[in-house]
């Protein structure tokens, strides 16, 4: 996939992960282009695989095509960013979870950022109590 395609991808998906959830993940966007398996993200919670970048099916200059658009989006469409401390599951439960190969500060704070569109959410729990 070429960088017009991955953008492309990226944008339909950070739509529909905001109009029908309110909140969207890097990780979420990955799996839902098929960049991350839900198995393999299953993985690295699991504590299975030392960094997420190792078993995305895209290499790092992609990877950072992908999140660089992730925040394009969030920033055009004025969405509030939420920084979340991503731990693993069951025995990995105690472990901070990597994202990158690097380790860089400020590419695991990119990742473990999610955005969220206010607006949607009261939208979403409104319909929900009705």
């Amino acid at each position: 996939m070429n960088d017009n395609e991955l953008r492309h991808k990226v944008n339909q998906a950070m739509y529909e992960l905001i109009t029908t959830t309110g909140v969207v993940a890097p990780v979420d966007v990955m799996q839902k282009i098929g960049v991350l398996t839900k198995e393999n993200y299953e993985k690295w919670r699991n504590g299975q695989v030392d960094y997420l970048e190792r078993v995305c099916t895209c290499n790092l200059s992609k990877m950072s095509t992908l999140m660089k658009e992730i925040r394009i989006f969030a920033k055009k469409n004025e969405l509030k960013s939420s920084w979340t401390y991503y731990h693993g599951w069951a025995k990995a439960k105690d472990k901070k979870l990597r994202f990158s190969k690097s380790g860089n500060e400020t590419i695991e704070q990119n990742y473990a950022t999610s955005y969220i569109s206010p607006k949607t959410v009261n939208e979403l729990k409104t319909a929900k109590n009705q």
